[in-house]
């Protein structure tokens, strides 16, 4: 008979994690609290868009190694789509200025010597700052390393670092961005191809996988909320839900967001700051020959995603804009667009989704405080992207924590 394994959570990391278990051959059993799977990557139908949309819009690079794996396994590689090279396409709204930062596919950086590769008034001395992001003391800020100054900084390093980790550059773990440079940029274009879910997450990342695991005869339930873990000695040993307790028959996954799993494992230290994304999506299809995304300098928008049906904005480390009124974010982010997309239309129908906890912190203090997926108990183990993934809060360490949660538990060897 077949070994028993209990996900708690979801998400993309309890998603990842038991695919990973039933890989292995363990029958899952999978709950979620929520009405859905998905997480904080959910997609869902908005009455007032008449579309079915992302809960924010979530982008990976072609150097996810975890991602590319996770949708080989799920039958779902196709439902990446973007640019076939490394584009990012920028606009300065104070002057109109535009530009590409495109790299070229191998790693020895030829594309340094390339004016129309680069940022623009920055030269190749200027680039080789990127360089200097690799190399420092633990506990560095992004601005410890690297000067906030100049063109390249502007147009280039501040809004992707943003994006990146969620967090103020000035405050911002260096090493967290070091990781992302050496996955992405350091490996070379072809690794830093962008990509996004088509046509929603829930149809690249969570239906496929929830597809695959009944296959594999797993076991999902939703609305079940898990209220307490039960412990004997060294081991968890029942699992009390609001509907009712049952007996654990196995390795236990906990993947619930950070605030949750300290109030279910006694002692944990974990993330406790965190911080926020807002984003806009409009009822517009994509005009015409307009990039899948387009980064934004000088705005309040930080990047304009382009799809078919629908325009949508993003603002990450956005605590300062959260608690603004809808209605005034909403024709703020209109009227950029309509500057970035040279759009002449009156608003269309619009949504605006704020997650004021969208991710942890990616602070040195606060990823001090990321724990490892394995625990006290031997056969309780962690999973989320504010786990230690040695990344920050993205789709990649999201699964790469899943995946190390599993492999640990099979190591365990718990029957």
């Amino acid at each position: 008979m077949s070994r028993v394994a209990h996900v708690i959570g979801a998400g993309l990391a309890g998603l990842s994690a038991a695919v990973e278990l039933a890989r292995a051959g363990y029958r899952v059993r999978l709950v979620d609290g929520a009405a859905q799977a998905g997480g904080r990557c959910r997609s869902y139908y908005d009455a007032q868009l008449g579309l079915t949309i992302d809960n924010g819009n979530h982008l990976v690079l072609s150097g996810n190694q975890t991602v590319a794996r996770y949708l080989a396994t799920i039958g779902a590689s196709d439902r990446l789509t973007g640019p076939d090279g490394a584009d990012f396409p920028f606009i300065d709204l104070r002057s109109g200025a535009r530009w590409a930062f495109r790299p070229n596919a191998g790693r020895l950086p030829w594309w340094l010597f390339a004016r129309d590769r680069r940022v623009p008034g920055a030269g190749v001395a200027a680039h080789l700052a990127l360089a200097k992001l690799l190399i420092g003391k633990r506990g560095d800020t992004v601005t410890d390393r690297v000067a906030p100054r100049g063109l390249l900084w502007e147009r280039l390093l501040e809004p992707v670092l943003v994006s990146a980790l969620n967090t103020a550059p000035a405050e911002a773990s260096a090493d967290l961005a070091a990781a992302v440079v050496r996955q992405s940029l350091a490996r070379g274009g072809a690794a830093t191809m962008p990509r996004v879910a088509h046509p929603t997450l829930a149809a690249t990342f969570v239906q496929p996988a929830l597809d695959w695991l009944k296959l594999k005869g797993a076991r999902f339930d939703t609305g079940r909320r898990l209220r307490a873990l039960e412990f004997e000695g060294d081991e968890v040993t029942r699992l009390d839900f609001a509907d009712g307790a049952e007996a654990v028959e196995g390795p236990v996954v906990l993947a619930v967001p950070a605030w949750v799993a300290q109030s279910l494992v006694p002692g944990l230290a974990a993330p406790n700051a965190f911080r926020a994304i807002v984003n806009a999506h409009f009822a517009h299809p994509a005009p015409p020959g307009a990039p899948l995304l387009i980064g934004v300098v000088g705005g309040t928008a930080e990047w304009i995603f382009a799809f078919p049906d629908r325009l949508s904005v993003t603002v990450s480390a956005a605590d300062a804009i959260v608690d603004q009124d809808r209605e005034t974010l909403a024709r703020l982010f209109w009227a950029e667009i309509g500057k970035t997309l040279n759009l002449q239309a009156p608003m269309p129908a619009w949504q605006i989704v704020k997650e004021k906890r969208a991710t942890f912190a990616a602070t040195p203090e606060q990823d001090g405080l990321r724990p490892a997926a394995a625990t006290k108990w031997r056969n309780l183990f962690l999973a989320g992207d504010w786990t230690q993934t040695k990344l920050p809060a993205t789709i990649e360490g999201a699964l790469r924590s899943g995946v190390t949660a599993a492999q640990l538990a099979q190591a365990a060897a718990i029957v």
